[in-house]
């Protein structure tokens, strides 16, 4: 006879639903629902898939049920819980359809609540991105407030600004910081912004803030998904996911992602391939200990793009489709990225994890960009400029989280140390190209890349800091922040001019300067109830400007950033809504910016920034979920020439909405549709604002269907973007030469299948 059981069941306030689940590792799953409805009572048994429901009655079904005993039958452990409360939801699961997280890993290095984090930070799920068919950052981003495209390029690197600051064509992956490379989002659990200045724990970031991307993990439960899009100027895009157990006994775990793309463009000559690998492999060396190795490689073909000109105040009347620099700008780039991260469990509450990570960049990217125009005849002066470059970065942390109680107080405390390494070596070509009319462009016959080199590089970057903080709980609603980091910081830069010159040339020129610095953080927050917070918080920070050098190979001096923030959070309807509200002030010294199609930089002093956003995202109604933005945003310089002048690509009012609704009816069940629009005012072309990017609005809309054969495992999407097809702007240069064009009306359409 089987033993009577004794399962741990958990109770959250019940009303009307129960939801009832063995525990993890159980090879079945029973759900057993009461539902309250009408004055009649209902018991759903389900396994898998399948369900049958069962009116409570006098009837001998009826009597089974309610007379089952301990004796009668053998149970898993099982769980009761409220389905209104998504916090037991598994929000890594490939099909998890909420817009929102209840958690964010980047803005303390740790998983800590969002409605505790006395930081404005925003998570971009991997519901938004499959909805909106998310390809690149910029896709991701869009998404949150504050948040605007940079010069791009053309798309080769992607450069945003955030909070008025740019963030220097940097972005993180997994906290790892990765420079000048357009990311693939085909292995991206989910996209993190953090706002302000966040350098006391990653320490070269810009005061404006940070994307983190954060990567899918190896699963126990085995997933598998491949999806072919299709679309507009005959795009071509392959994705395929899998993951699972290595052996039966789960100890080793693997996750491999891949895509290739292949499109053409809406621009004369342009072109973009990539084929993009990522394989994962988790061990669990033992109950406490983890180590996990990641791969990625990303090799890409495009044309670095300088967009249009500036004429007069504005753009110049082109076609969306002209192309001013050359047909033989082919540009060629391969990212090598290899992680290593050991994760080990002294007790419950204490933890050390260390990782190491090697990212090896490969980049030959010939361009050719406008320097003077003749407003007149729209005769453009050209320069011309390739870079064969190496860049190999080293970069490893060490942290160690604990969490231990003193009196009333409660400590969750963060201590670590990170080195950053940067190394590269530049062969390139610098010189004059022939003009081309505007107008009427004749293309040269030319190819400059041909030339000798005449211009050397070497660029040394060796960063090393020194971290901690401590979050203190006080009677479970005040959370208080203190924390800092110690950096020391080395930058050399050598350069050589002349045919007659190399590389070794410019490695016995490198002039070398040192940095220190401490940058405060503090934060507070007041969660009076569990759907209510108030924070404040103040940062310092030593930005990345001094990787940057001038004309004549001198470094610049670092960048510093100084931040006030306050502002209020929400969690309404059990979590499933969230939104945010920010005030800041935000001021950056010894700012610089580019020089077009050169690799110096000018410094053109302090600049503030200071504004509010708002972001609200989650489910508002059954099947009905939002994405919610507006931002107000005051970016001017403080000093020099251009003393109060707005700062370029900045728009002072922006916002976004984006919704998805999905029909209960039995008759539509697993259609979804969505639609948004995003919205910009005019912005600074340049930070003497000489000219403007006119004020813009971008529609899309998305439908989906998940037929019910397969049990849903297949799904059919089409999107839709600038569905009016207005003339969209991306961002500049910060000049009059380099007006990315963004994307006319397009369509994407996808296929997927899923086990």
């Amino acid at each position: 006879m089987p033993r009577p059981i004794r399962p741990s069941v958990h109770f959250l306030s019940l009303n009307r639903s129960l939801f009832i689940s063995s525990t993890p590792g159980s090879s079945r799953t029973l759900l057993l629902a009461a539902l309250v409805a009408g004055g009649s009572v209902y018991i759903a048994a389900a396994t898998g898939l399948y369900a049958q429901e069962v009116p409570l009655g006098d009837g001998p079904a009826d009597r089974a049920m309610t007379e089952m005993t301990p004796d009668a039958m053998e149970l898993p452990e099982v769980h009761v819980i409220d389905v209104r409360t998504p916090i037991f939801r598994d929000q890594d699961a490939p099909d998890d359809p909420s817009y929102t997280r209840e958690n964010a890993s980047t803005a303390n290095r740790s998983n800590v609540p969002i409605m505790q984090t006395p930081i404005a930070v925003q998570v971009v799920p991997r519901a938004v991105l499959r909805d909106q068919q998310a390809i690149q950052i910029g896709d991701a981003v869009k998404n949150v407030s504050g948040v605007f495209p940079g010069f791009t390029f053309g798309g080769l690197a992607e450069e945003f600004m955030i909070r008025g600051f740019n963030t220097g064509y940097v972005s993180y992956r997994d906290g790892f910081r990765v420079p000048a490379v357009r990311l693939s989002l085909a292995n991206i659990e989910r996209v993190e912004v953090v706002k302000g200045a966040a350098a006391n724990l990653y320490g070269r970031v810009e005061p404006g803030g940070m994307i983190n991307l954060v990567t899918k993990r190896p699963q126990a439960e085995s997933y598998y998904s491949l999806q072919q899009r299709f679309g507009s100027y005959a795009e071509y895009q392959t994705l395929a996911d899998a993951t699972g157990k290595l052996n039966q006994s789960g100890t080793l775990l693997y996750r491999i992602n891949f895509e290739y793309l292949n499109k053409e463009s809406y621009r004369d000559f342009g072109f973009h391939t990539r084929t993009f690998a990522a394989p994962t492999v988790t061990w669990r060396v033992t109950e406490r200990t983890q180590l996990d190795v990641d791969f990625m490689y990303s090799g890409e073909g495009t044309r670095e793009d300088y967009g249009i000109v500036a004429l007069g105040t504005g753009p110049a009347p082109l076609p969306r489709s002209r192309f001013l620099g050359e047909p033989t700008d082919k540009v060629r780039m391969d990212v090598y990225n290899s992680v290593a991260s050991l994760t080990h469990a002294f007790t419950a509450d204490w933890q050390a994890r260390a990782r190491f990570n090697y990212f090896r960049r490969n980049v030959g990217d010939p361009q050719t960009f406008g320097t003077s125009l003749n407003e007149l005849t729209g005769e453009l002066q050209r320069g011309f400029y390739r870079g064969n470059a190496v860049n190999n970065t080293y970069m490893g942390t060490v942290d160690l989280t604990g969490k231990f109680v003193t009196g009333p107080l409660a400590h969750k405390m963060l201590a670590g140390w990170e080195y950053y390494g940067n190394f590269a070596k530049v062969n390139s070509i610098s010189a004059d190209a022939s003009p081309i009319n505007i107008f009427t462009p004749q293309y040269s016959t030319n190819n400059q890349s041909l030339q000798p080199y005449n211009f050397f590089i070497d660029q040394k970057v060796d960063w090393t800091g020194l971290y901690a903080q401590d979050q203190i709980t006080l009677f479970d609603k005040l959370h208080l922040l203190g924390g800092g980091r110690y950096d020391w910081a080395s930058q050399g830069t050598g350069t050589a001019f002349g045919t007659d010159q190399s590389l070794a040339s410019a490695a016995a020129a490198v002039k070398t300067i040192n940095n220190s610095r401490f940058s405060p953080r503090a934060g507070i927050v007041y969660q009076p109830w569990e759907w209510l917070s108030f924070y404040g918080n103040y940062a310092q920070s030593l930005g990345a400007a001094n990787a940057a050098f001038d004309a004549s190979g001198n470094t610049l001096k670092p960048e510093i950033g100084e931040q006030f923030e306050g502002g209020v959070k929400t969690s309404f309807f059990g979590g499933r809504l969230h939104s945010s509200v920010a005030v800041y002030q935000l001021t950056k010294q010894n700012m610089a910016v580019p020089v077009a199609g050169l690799p110096f930089s000018t410094p053109i002093g302090e600049a503030r920034s200071k504004g509010i956003e708002v972001d609200v995202s989650g489910q508002i109604a059954q099947g009905l979920s939002l994405v919610m933005t507006y931002a107000y945003t005051d970016a001017r310089s403080l000093t020099g020439d251009n003393e109060g002048k707005r700062l370029w690509n900045v728009p002072t009012n922006a916002g976004s909405l984006w919704a998805r609704y999905e029909p209960q009816a039995r008759l539509w069940q697993g259609l979804s549709l969505g639609a948004g629009v995003f919205v910009q005012d005019k912005r600074a072309g340049d930070n003497t604002n000489t000219f403007y990017l006119p004020s813009q609005a971008r529609v899309d809309a998305m439908v989906r269907y998940r037929p019910s054969i397969l049990e849903s495992r297949l799904s059919f999407q089409l999107n839709a973007y600038n569905l009016a097809n207005d003339y969209l702007y991306g961002g500049t240069l910060n000049d009059r030469f380099s007006l990315n064009v963004d994307i006319p009306r397009m369509f994407i359409g996808s296929i997927q299948y899923a086990l």
